[in-house]
């Protein structure tokens, strides 16, 4: 089959024998049929997770179906091939189909997957300084309010692993995943450049295989959700256009409720300039005791008493 299209961005075409998904990737192929309708055929498609227990009929999901050419045609089984001996796409193989060229960069965030247990030994991870957590003001009126502190994450609170972005910055964002778990990471407000994946950690396989290490082709595919596989690192970039309080998380939900995320706080001064929170929005916010206006815990300046206490791993 024939990749064209990637997270609602278009794809130079490439030609795959199947396709390893993460949590909210999206992909458009082009599947050529037989020129023969002497038999249907059955398909497989097998869904491996590997925060389920390995176990008959829970991991995998074999999932199948038929495909018919015609009513009278008999079935024609293909044999089960090892993922070993098929084309796999790799994050940063595909190109995009607008041919932009990698962006230089003027900054750069390195984020380490960190996973760590509590003292009831439940499993977390953080993907920054900190386990991401709401804070007593939304971010957004938070970069809307304080004026030029806007521009400093301290006003944010720790617990919200904020990064504050110049405007127009081109950011480039490093991903290191050194666990034995898979994560897919999910970009609000942007789409991003798949600059380059490769190995990370204490070990250089997963099942046996080698980590490979690939760097993207003249026009990096753009998109706004991708897979950082076990001990692996992704390279992304993007162009910081788009003034928000954008979030960065893990896009499997109990990971992200756990706080594997970060806020990005894009160029909150041209933000100051050009939005603002419509006055029934404030309103619903008041009568749910939500405070819409100061730092984080609802104060000016830097002080964020009454915050709770950011959860930090393990040193």
């Amino acid at each position: 089959m024939t990749v064209i299209e990637a997270d609602g961005v278009e794809s130079m075409p490439l030609e795959v024998d199947g396709l390893s998904m993460g949590p909210g990737q999206r992909y458009s192929v082009i599947v050529t049929a037989h020129k023969s309708d002497e038999f249907n055929y059955i398909y497989n498609v097998t869904s491996y997770s590997r925060f389920i227990t390995k176990e008959e009929g829970l991991r995998p999901i074999v999932y199948t179906g038929l495909i018919k050419y015609k009513d009278d045609a008999p079935t024609k089984t293909i044999p089960v091939v090892s993922d070993n001996q098929l084309v796999w796409p790799e994050e940063a193989q595909l190109q995009a189909y607008d041919k932009q060229p990698r962006l230089p960069v003027d900054r750069q965030i390195e984020l380490t997957v960190n996973r760590f247990t509590d003292v009831y030994n439940v499993p977390y991870s953080a993907l920054g300084s900190s386990l991401y957590k709401s804070v007593l003001v939304p971010t957004l009126y938070t970069a809307l309010s304080m004026g030029n502190l806007a521009n400093n994450s301290s006003v944010y609170g720790p617990q919200t692993n904020a990064y504050v972005l110049k405007h127009l910055d081109v950011v480039e964002i490093v991903i290191n995943n050194p666990a034995i778990e898979d994560h897919t990471f999910h970009f609000h407000g942007h789409n991003v450049q798949v600059i380059e994946t490769g190995p990370f950690g204490s070990s250089s396989t997963i099942n046996g295989q080698p980590v490979p290490h690939i760097l993207s082709g003249p026009w990096p595919m753009w998109r706004d959700t991708v897979q950082v596989r076990a001990f692996e690192f992704i390279r992304v970039r993007f162009r910081a256009d788009n003034p928000g309080v954008w979030f960065l998380h893990c896009h499997l939900a109990v990971h992200m409720y756990n706080g594997l995320a970060v806020v990005l706080i894009e160029a909150p001064d041209v933000l100051q300039q050009r939005q603002s929170v419509p006055e029934k929005m404030v309103e619903m916010c008041k009568r749910q005791g939500i405070h819409t206006q100061g730092n984080g815990a609802g104060h000016q300046g830097f002080d964020l008493s009454g915050l709770p206490p950011a959860v930090y791993p393990p040193s």
